[in-house]
């Protein structure tokens, strides 16, 4: 029996690593599906996978995204961990990334392909509101956070009314945004199964403002995927708020 391990490289956030470990879980259980179909059972190759955070500049800088480059941020770090290869110190060792889809820039990155993307979930965006508002009860001048330009001119073109607030930060810090929602800003989520991540309190850019917008829009698949699916007021039909391209999808990069 031959053992190989992985390095598998995530953002820290909650949604990244719960994508991450799914992503270990899949290609694991493909792999052993792959052996059985060509009769290797009997001298079964083990495969591993330890999750590895890389701390990205989205992660750090404040400021809207616009400003910093782009989704392309969240995916500089990562693409970089992968190209070091086998000149990277054993700590910085990374041989897989794995990307939320959306987040990858339309351009290809010289040495790198995507293998695979995993099965994509619900692409629509998602209202969180306070008091089971919707984007047409929504009161005149209401505050609605979103950290995207395309988010922003949509529901600019859906109601000009609405006060568009710039949030930044990971899921749970966003919903905390939202008033009445405030105490899911900074939960924790520990993930114990082949990670090098410790535990830590999930806080993300711009927590500070807890409880200062009537609403925010989120993707449908990062709540399902955090269980928060419950807090979802209103799915947002794609015909009225057009997701980003890849949304809902998760993207594997290695090595060419």
């Amino acid at each position: 029996m031959s053992h190989h391990e992985y390095i598998l490289g995530t953002r820290g956030s909650a949604l990244a690593l719960t994508q991450s470990r799914i992503a270990a879980e899949t290609v694991t259980a493909l792999y052993t599906e792959h052996q059985g179909h060509h009769g290797t059972a009997d001298a079964a190759e083990v495969v591993d996978f330890t999750l590895r955070t890389v701390k990205t500049e989205g992660d750090v800088l404040t400021g809207p995204l616009a400003t910093l480059g782009g989704t392309g941020v969240f995916a500089a770090a990562l693409r970089q961990r992968l190209l070091d290869g086998e000149n990277a110190s054993e700590e910085n060792r990374v041989d897989m990334a794995v990307h939320s889809l959306k987040d990858l820039p339309s351009a290809p990155c010289p040495g790198l392909v995507i293998a695979a993307t995993l099965k994509r979930e619900d692409p629509r965006d998602a209202l969180v509101a306070r008091d089971g508002l919707t984007i047409d009860t929504l009161p005149e001048g209401s505050r609605v956070g979103t950290g995207s330009p395309r988010r922003a001119a949509q529901l600019r073109a859906l109601r000009p009314d609405l006060e568009i607030v710039d949030i930044r930060g990971n899921v749970g810090t966003r919903i905390g945004r939202v008033k009445g929602l405030e105490e899911h800003a900074g939960k924790q989520v520990v993930l114990r199964q082949n990670t090098e991540t410790s535990e830590r309190a999930d806080h993300g850019v711009g927590t500070e403002r807890s409880g200062d917008c009537d609403a925010v829009v989120l993707a449908v698949s990062g709540l399902k995927r955090l269980g928060k699916e419950e807090l979802i007021t209103e799915y947002l039909d794609p015909t009225r708020m057009l997701p980003a391209p890849g949304q809902g999808e998760r993207a594997l990069e290695v090595r060419e």
